[in-house]
C-alpha cells in the first residue's frame, strides 16, 4: 500500500489565519457580564486551538504545545503549573500500555491471536467476516485502534483478493465476479474492521486515547470523585462493545451493500487462515512471555482496588503497599512495561539473563518508533487547555449560560449532548474533541443539578463513534487508504453508524452506569 504525503492546502491555510484572526479579534473585544478578564483570554486560547486542531493548520502535536508559552504570558496560569499537565499519570497509562501493545506487534503475536479467532468463526463470507470484526475489536481493547487496523487490513485484503478467484454470487460466477466480490465484501469487510477497531477500544481504559483523555479530566477536576479503575470502565463498556459489535455486522452484511452477503459463496476460504497460521509456526517463547505479561497486567489492573460482592468484599492487591491510594494503573502499566524491557531472551529456548540486547523481550529502539508521542503531547496539551478553562472560571461562565437545559428529561438531555459530541469528532481530532469539550459539559452539569459523569462518560465514549468520513478516525484514514472505498460509501454506512451510536451508548451508560459509577451522588 502506498503512502499518501498530504499537502498542505487551501483549508489548512485558511485555518491558520482564521486561527489568529480569532484570537487577537477576543482579546480585543470587551469582556463579557459575568466573565473575567482571564476567562476571555483563555477563551481566545481555547478558539485558537480548536481552530487549528479542526483545520489541520499545523500538526496536532504543536497545536498542544501552545498552552506553555500561551498561558503564562497571558497572566492565565503560571508555566509550574501548566507544565506538569503534560507528566500527568494517565499519559503514563497511555505509554505504558502501548509498550505492552509494541511488544504483541514485535513478536506477532497479534497477529496470532486475529487469525486464530477468524479460524474458529467459520468460511462463509457473513462468518467470516464476523471474525475479523470480533478479532479486531479484542484487539483494540489491548493494542492502539490504528495499530490493530493496520494489522488487520493486510490480512483481510489478502483474503478477499484469494477468495475473489473461488467466489459465486446468487449461485453464479462470470468474469465480472472478481471485481463484484471485492465491490462487496471487501469494503464491507474493511469497513467492519474500522468499526470494530474504534468501538473495541472502548472496552478498557487504555483501548482508546479518547478514555485516557476523559479519565485525566475527570481526575484533575474531580478529585472527591472515587477514580474510575480499570475494572469500573470495562464493566460499563465491555457490555457496549459486545452489544454494538454485532449490530454493525448484522447491518453491514444485510444493508450495507447492493448485494447481501448472504448471496456471496467462497469455496475454500478456511484453508487461506490454517495456511497463514501453519507460516507462523508454534508459538514461539517471545510470544508466550507476551501473553503471560499481558495477562498478568490485566488481572493486576482488574484486582487493584476492593471489588464489592454484594455482600462480600473482595480485597484489592495495593492493600499490601504503605499507601494503596498512591498506587494508579499506570503504575501497574509502567512496571511491566520496564519488566519487559528488562527480559533478555534466548531464542532458542527460553529466558536467558545474558541475551544480546536486541534479543529483549522489549527494547526501546521499539519503543521510540512505535509510540505516538505526538498523541502524548496531544493528551498533555489537552489536560493543560482542560486546566486552564477551569482555573481562568471560563467553563464556569459558560455553563451558567446553558442553564435552559435545566429541568430537560435526562433521556432527552444525554443524547442531545452525545449528538453535539459526535457531530464534533467527524471533523475533529477525537481526543482534542473530548479534552474541549469535556470541561463545558463538567461545568453545565453542575449548573443545572446533574451528576457530571452521567453526561461526560457517554459524550466520551461517542466521540470514538465517528464512522462517516475518512478524516474522522484513524482506522477510516487507513481502510480508505486501500483504494477500495468511495467516501459516499463510508458516508452512507457511517451516518447510519452513528445514529445507533448515539442511541445505544446513553442507554448502555445510564441502565449499567447507576450501578458502577456515583451517578445517584
Amino acid at each position: 500500500m502506498t503512502a499518501v504525503i498530504e499537502e498542505y492546502g487551501v483549508r489548512n491555510r485558511v485555518g491558520l489565519i482564521l486561527g489568529l484572526i480569532l484570537f487577537f479579534g477576543i482579546l480585543l473585544l470587551p469582556t463579557p457580564d459575568g466573565l473575567t478578564p482571564m476567562g476571555k483570554k483563555m477563551g481566545a486560547v481555547a478558539v485558537l486551538m480548536a481552530t487549528w486542531w479542526i483545520t489541520e493548520a499545523t500538526h496536532i502535536a504543536v497545536t498542544a504545545l501552545l498552552p506553555i508559552p500561551l498561558l503564562p504570558l497571558l497572566g492565565i496560569m503560571p508555566s509550574s503549573k501548566v507544565a506538569p499537565n503534560y507528566a500527568n499519570h494517565i499519559i503514563f497509562l497511555f505509554i505504558g500500555g502501548f509498550i505492552l501493545a509494541l511488544a504483541m506487534e514485535k513478536w506477532n503475536l497479534h497477529r496470532r491471536i486475529a487469525l486464530e479467532t477468524i479460524a474458529k468463526v467459520g468460511t462463509r463470507p457473513a462468518r467470516l467476516m464476523l471474525g475479523f470484526m470480533i478479532a479486531t475489536a479484542f484487539l483494540s481493547m489491548w493494542i492502539s485502534n490504528t495499530a490493530t487496523t493496520m494489522m488487520m487490513l493486510p490480512i483481510a485484503m489478502a483474503v478477499v483478493n484469494q477468495l475473489a478467484e473461488m467466489a459465486e454470487v446468487e449461485g453464479k460466477r462470470g468474469p465480472d465476479t472478481p471485481v463484484r466480490v471485492q465491490r462487496t465484501f471487501g469494503v464491507m469487510l474493511l469497513l467492519g474492521i474500522a468499526y470494530s477497531a474504534s468501538v473495541g477500544g472502548l472496552g478498557t481504559i487504555i483501548g482508546s486515547p479518547t478514555t485516557v483523555a476523559f479519565l485525566g479530566f475527570a481526575q484533575t477536576r474531580f478529585p472527591d470523585q472515587s477514580p474510575i479503575g480499570f475494572l469500573d470502565w470495562s464493566l460499563v463498556c465491555i457490555p457496549l462493545v459486545v452489544v454494538f459489535v454485532p449490530i454493525m455486522w448484522a447491518y453491514l452484511c444485510r444493508f450495507g451493500s447492493n448485494i447481501p452477503l448472504s448471496r456471496i459463496r467462497f469455496m475454500g476460504s478456511q484453508d487461506v487462515i490454517q495456511g497463514e497460521l501453519r507460516k507462523m509456526g508454534p508459538m514461539t517463547d517471545p510470544e508466550k512471555v507476551v501473553l503471560a505479561a499481558s495477562s498478568l497486567t490485566a488481572f493486576l489492573w482488574i484486582f487493584r482496588r476492593p471489588i464489592e460482592l454484594g455482600g462480600f468484599t473482595l480485597p484489592g492487591w495495593s492493600i499490601i503497599f504503605e499507601a494503596p491510594s498512591d498506587i494508579h494503573d499506570a503504575t501497574v502499566a509502567m512496571v511491566m512495561g520496564i519488566l519487559l524491557c528488562l527480559l533478555p531472551l534466548n531464542l532458542s529456548g527460553g529466558i536467558e539473563w545474558k541475551g544480546r540486547r536486541e534479543h529483549f523481550v522489549m527494547d526501546w529502539q521499539t519503543i521510540q518508533k512505535g509510540i505516538p508521542w505526538s498523541i502524548v503531547l496531544l493528551l498533555g496539551g489537552g489536560f493543560a487547555l482542560a486546566a486552564g478553562i477551569q482555573e481562568s472560571e471560563l467553563a464556569h461562565w459558560i455553563g451558567s449560560k446553558m442553564s435552559l437545559l435545566e429541568g430537560m428529561p435526562i433521556w432527552l438531555l444525554v443524547p442531545l449532548v452525545c449528538v453535539i459530541a459526535t457531530s464534533l469528532t467527524e471533523t475533529t481530532s477525537n481526543i482534542a474533541t473530548v479534552l474541549m469539550i469535556s470541561p463545558i459539559i463538567a461545568e453545565t452539569a453542575l449548573q443545572i443539578g446533574v451528576h457530571p459523569y452521567l453526561l461526560l462518560i457517554p459524550a466520551s465514549i461517542v466521540c470514538s463513534f465517528a464512522f462517516m468520513l475518512p478524516v474522522a478516525t484513524p482506522p477510516n484514514a487507513i481502510v480508505f487508504g486501500s483504494g477500495w472505498l468511495t467516501i459516499p460509501q463510508m458516508f452512507r454506512v457511517g451516518i447510519v453508524m452513528d445514529v445507533i451510536g448515539v442511541m445505544l451508548a446513553p442507554a448502555l451508560v445510564y441502565l449499567l452506569g447507576s450501578l458502577v459509577f456515583p451517578f445517584g451522588t
